[in-house]
């Protein structure tokens, strides 16, 4: 057997190379490879040396050669192939271990110049991959460091690698070269005349991994499946543990992704509670189960059937209180053991814990929604306000205490279907008014969603996640004993709205930030 080792990044490749030539593997080599072997004692034999033919062009050619090709892609069942090997002194090479120069970590490095890139597009190692890969069925090819554990104990312990394991490996190795080939097209396309780059290639590349198949999507006449992007963002849904309960499903995975994402953008502990893709309870406490408490009591008949997250440990006592609802999916970056062991009990109920990403929130950098036969592709909403970016514009000033109602009521606005109106007091929701083709209708329904659930709107603050058209919305949250509210601006009727703020004696803040969410 002969292997042909060739690799950029050299985790673990000695160490398989040492195996490899323990079981009688003759192995072939280039450049810095071939040094790090022989410096450590392996018998290798260079490229230019079995091809008898030199590197050249600061070794842009070295492994193109017939004798590299031609006994990567000879079938070994086909005599004709094997004649013409023979013929021209060719052997064969019956695995490739091969990864590319490190293109996206190039061009992700700040003042990488064109240069830099072209310099580090790899052509001898796809190429070669690509020959193994198409005939896979004779040669095993290697991409990545993780894949060596696994060859080389099947070479110790049957002599050869499986037909399935080579099978696997060809197809990794394709979509390696899929995912290069994508990376350099990504970069070169957003490429601009003056040198910079736009973070909208002219041609959008996306890959995704496949994480599993689902039962149906939104509804069960369609099919549906969940990937995750190559490289996900830390502390996002993709990244989460399922540590109990039934498959997650199309509804469960968008509402609780809607549920995760809200709840993490909160410093202090919280809760909330999503249903269709909106929260209908969210709130802050002193641990998971003040939190949890407060946010059930927004709309208790909505939360039916929901998904609820937290952002802090959910322990013992929270989970024997979450138990007693009926929910889809629990989420948390963490649960005692035992809270595990109430939440047993409830065997059905998805459980994943996802680890608070440190030092951020873990968000998208871009959010991409399908239209027909196209994309709209967008930079996430990560904007978030501070208290100091926010402009009175009314004669009453809010308090400390209702600035913090404001802003928390804001941070939930957020996250809610537009048009979006939300009641806050006390660090809780009181009522949500969400997605509809009004904004005084949303308005009216977060005011009836507070009355059902018996809380009482009298000093709340409201947020509203777009300007006020016109003063009947305010009006309608005032009516219901809103005493403050925080809105974008920007109306072409801002003033009216304004001096409607002042007639009802009430404190309006301005955040010059919209946050729709369609």
């Amino acid at each position: 057997m002969q292997a042909l080792i060739s690799v950029s990044d050299k985790t673990g490749v000695l160490e398989f190379a040492r195996g490899l030539h323990a079981l009688g593997c003759m192995l072939l080599s280039t450049g810095g490879t071939a040094r790090l072997l022989a410096d450590a004692g392996l018998p290798v034999t260079e490229v230019a040396d079995h091809t008898g033919f030199p590197e050249m062009l600061d070794g842009r050619v070295k492994t193109l050669h017939p004798k590299i090709h031609g006994g990567l892609l000879a079938r070994r069942d086909v005599p004709a192939h094997m004649a013409a090997l023979k013929q021209h002194g060719i052997a064969t090479i019956d695995l490739l271990v091969v990864n590319l120069y490190p293109f996206e970590a190039t061009v992700a490095k700040p003042g990488c110049t064109l240069d830099d890139a072209i310099e580090n597009i790899d052509i001898g190692g796809p190429a070669m991959v690509r020959s193994a890969a198409k005939n896979w069925k004779d040669v095993a090819v290697l991409t990545d460091a993780s894949q060596y554990a696994q060859v080389l104990a099947e070479l110790k312990s049957a002599g050869l690698v499986s037909q399935a394991t080579k099978f696997a490996l060809a197809v990794a190795a394709f979509n390696r070269i899929s995912n290069y080939d994508a990376a350099i097209s990504d970069y070169l396309s957003s490429l601009q005349s003056d040198g910079t780059r736009s973070a909208y290639p002219a041609q959008s590349n996306g890959r995704f991994v496949k994480l599993q198949d689902l039962r149906y999507g939104e509804n069960p006449h369609q099919s549906a499946a969940f990937y995750r992007d190559l490289a996900p963002a830390p502390g996002s849904l993709v990244t989460a543990t399922q540590l109990q309960g039934k498959e997650l499903s199309y509804n469960n995975i968008a509402d609780a992704d809607a549920a995760w994402e809200c709840v993490k953008s909160f410093d202090t502990s919280a809760c909330v509670i999503v249903k269709h893709a909106n929260p209908c309870g969210v709130a802050l406490g002193a641990d998971a189960t003040e939190a949890y408490s407060k946010a059930l009591k927004t709309d208790p008949t909505s939360a039916f059937g929901g998904i609820i997250a937290f952002n802090c440990e959910l322990d013992a006592a929270g989970a024997t209180l979450v138990a007693k609802q009926f929910l889809e999916v629990l989420i948390a970056p963490g649960f005692t053991p035992e809270a595990l062991l109430v939440l047993a009990a409830k065997r059905n109920v998805r459980v994943l814990q996802i680890a608070l990403p440190a030092g951020g929130k873990g968000r998208n950098a871009q959010d991409v929604k399908r239209v027909g036969s196209g994309l709209l592709i967008q930079s996430a909403d990560n904007r978030d306000v501070s208290r100091g970016e926010l402009v009175i514009a009314t004669k009453v000033a809010p308090s400390d205490a209702q600035m913090d109602d404001l802003l928390f009521a804001w941070k939930v606005a957020k996250y809610v279907k537009s048009n979006a109106i939300v009641f806050c007091g006390g660090g809780m929701t009181l009522g949500v008014g969400a997605g509809q083709m009004s904004r005084v209708d949303s308005a009216r329904i977060a005011s009836i969603k507070a009355e059902n659930a018996g809380l009482s709107l009298q000093g709340s603050a409201v947020a509203s996640d777009a300007y006020f058209p016109f003063r009947d919305g305010l009006d309608v949250v005032c009516d219901a004993g809103a005493t403050c509210v925080i809105q974008p601006g920007g109306s072409m009727r801002d003033q009216e709205v304004i001096d409607a703020a002042d007639e009802r004696g009430i404190a309006m803040v301005l955040t010059g930030v919209r946050h729709f969410r369609h």
